[in-house]
């Protein structure tokens, strides 16, 4: 069947992590010295044991706040390292972490090309992203993205996350399209490429080189219909 619209996942598709690392790990050297922890990388590590134990836990969740996720990884990390984070210290961080996640994302250099290809041939988008309104909503003004898009949703908006069906369907309804019309480009096996499966989409894996997606579960997924490394291979793979 024809391709009538693609839908898109955001971080890890049309933007790239590989600034994440290293921003992330700025903001924790500062979190270690207002807990008075000399050793950062104690604080570092118990991060890295927390975040992927919640991620484990709320991927049993229909919805959530990504806030909420990050705020209780860090206080999580703080008890693991016998510290206190006290509700100062935790909104604190919860700001910070949303400033400098924002800062860093950088949009891929084939990113808007590929858009406007797209829009040319006639093809819906949008952008279907688990992630908070206070992130999505400036992310596209930035980069000017709303000239190519016909609409974008955060999971907050629709009050379903990734994998759930409940965000893919609502999506669908606002697109007017049928899941067998819609191609979903995301870098989450198990987010994108399993809960668009799910519902009858085709799928492209979007490998974002050199930076596994995050908050993975560990969960058995299912292979993607593509794989791509690069946006600009979208337009030949929907037209073939």
């Amino acid at each position: 069947m024809p391709v009538r619209g693609v839908f898109f996942d955001l971080g890890g598709t049309l933007y790239t992590y590989k600034h994440v690392p290293r921003s992330h790990g700025e903001l924790l050297t500062r979190a270690a010295e207002r807990l008075g922890i000399a050793d950062a990388r104690i604080v570092k590590k118990a991060y890295g044991d927390a975040i992927a134990a919640l991620s484990a836990e709320y991927a049993d969740k229909s919805y959530y706040l990504h806030r909420d996720l990050f705020r209780d990884a860090f206080i999580r990390c703080v008890d693991m390292v016998g510290a206190n984070a006290s509700d100062e210290v935790a909104d604190w961080y919860i700001d910070a972490h949303r400033d400098s996640v924002f800062g860093c994302l950088e949009i891929k250099p084939d990113c808007i090309p590929t858009l406007t290809r797209l829009r040319e041939m006639g093809l819906y988008q949008c952008i279907v992203s688990n992630i908070d309104d206070d992130m999505l909503e400036p992310l596209v003004q930035r980069e000017g993205l709303d000239r190519w898009l016909d609409h974008w949703t955060s999971s907050e908006a629709a009050q379903s996350c990734k994998p759930h069906r409940g965000f893919f369907e609502l999506c669908l309804q606002k697109s007017g399209l049928q899941a067998h019309e819609v191609l979903f480009v995301g870098d989450s096996p198990e987010h994108d490429i399993a809960g668009a499966h799910a519902l009858g989409m085709r799928t492209a894996l979007i490998i974002d080189e050199g930076m596994p997606p995050p908050l993975q579960a560990g969960k058995v997924t299912i292979e993607a219909h593509h794989t791509i490394r690069s946006l600009s291979e979208l337009p030949a793979l929907v037209s073939a």
